[in-house]
């Protein structure tokens, strides 16, 4: 990943309020992003017949339904253990509840039209503006992803395995999830790749950012890249030395509890399933809406858990309530959420920085 010049430097964080109108911006991508999502929850239901839908309501343990949000909350408090985990790395502090804060709103900026430039932006100015080095901010800022497609990625596999062990898959799914892997292979593979041949991937990473400066007519300094570079590699001797460990189990506890928030709502809909099944059903749906060209794989997720858990045996008003409040408590309660702390990192962290400057 290249990084943008202007987040290396080195002296206190500028121009604030440049960022907030960049993120006001982004908040016009939010709508469209609302009603797409409205869109699928409304015409998934009519998959089903609704008197199988208020049934499966009606008779829902609601105890299981509060187990799982904690279980959510749980899986996001994973996430700021990793933010901390990686800040470690570099020497620094961070508390796993600011961590879990940033993620969540970084997550909703990136959502909502910001991308992953946009995500990993503002995860580097809060983090800047919560006394963490530059190092340490750049870790937790493009590292995350890393850690959770690997677990990700692993569990997708167990999940085609099974799916394929059962014929349980078309030749469209197989083709799709195989293009999923062969994607995450390559990036893994051009990052193994670098990793052997440093001097050759720091040249390729400078030409690729010239070109992007002159696309967008910018002026370019080739050693803040050199710079960004250096430091993901010394971030790369790091986690080689024995510093994945921490991040790796930030991810296995984000996802784990997120397994668990799916599991528990099944147990609350009365249809308990095997671990198997659950996770043929899990994996490999998220992992299809990491390469989907639009915010969070909106519909492609639900559509294609709803045809995998249909093809394994799961009554059709279940996987139908299940679904839709998985995705309410994973992906658009979490979105929901983090937009007002937005503005709340933004005062927080922007008068920490303004007031004792950060330091690389």
């Amino acid at each position: 990943m290249i990084f943008h010049p202007r987040l290396l430097h080195n002296g206190p964080i500028r121009k604030p309020r440049a960022l907030l109108r960049a993120l006001t911006r982004s908040a016009r991508y939010l709508l469209p992003l609302i009603l797409l999502g409205l869109a699928v929850h409304l015409i998934l239901p009519r998959l089903a017949t609704i008197e199988q839908s208020l049934g499966v309501i009606r008779q829902m343990a609601w105890w299981a339904v509060a187990l799982a949000v904690l279980a959510q909350l749980l899986s996001y408090l994973g996430s700021g253990y990793l933010l901390r985990a990686l800040v470690a790395i570099a020497g620094q502090r961070l508390s796993v509840v600011r961590g879990t804060l940033i993620f969540t709103a970084a997550s909703s900026v990136g959502l909502s039209g910001g991308g992953p430039l946009g995500n990993f932006t503002v995860t580097y100015r809060w983090l800047r503006g919560s006394r963490v080095s530059a190092e340490g901010a750049m870790l937790a800022g493009s590292l995350p992803n890393v850690f959770y497609d690997s677990i990700m990625a692993a569990t997708g596999i167990f999940g085609l395995l099974h799916l394929l062990i059962v014929h349980e898959l078309t030749l469209l799914q197989v083709v799709g999830f195989g293009f999923t892997l062969l994607m995450l292979s390559l990036i893994a593979g051009v990052a193994l790749w670098g990793v052997h041949h440093r001097p050759r991937l720091t040249t390729l990473a400078v030409r690729v950012a010239e070109r992007w400066a002159v696309l967008r007519h910018r002026p370019y300094d080739p050693a803040a890249t050199e710079t960004a570079i250096g430091r993901w590699f010394s971030a790369l001797d790091a986690l080689r030395a024995g510093g994945w460990r921490g991040p790796t189990l930030g991810a296995i506890l984000n996802t784990g509890f997120d397994m668990l928030t799916l599991y528990l709502l099944f147990v609350a809909a009365g249809h308990k399933v095997s671990p198997g099944v659950m996770l043929a059903g899990y994996g490999l749906p998220l992992l299809l809406g990491k390469v989907a060209i639009w915010p969070g794989g909106i519909g492609l997720v639900e559509a294609t858990m709803a045809a995998l858990y249909d093809g394994l045996g799961v009554p059709h008003g279940v996987t139908v309530v299940v679904i839709i409040a998985y995705r309410f408590l994973s992906f658009w309660l979490p979105l929901l959420v983090g937009l007002p702390l937005i503005p709340y990192l933004q005062h927080v962290c922007g008068s920490e920085s303004d007031e004792s400057g950060v330091t690389a």
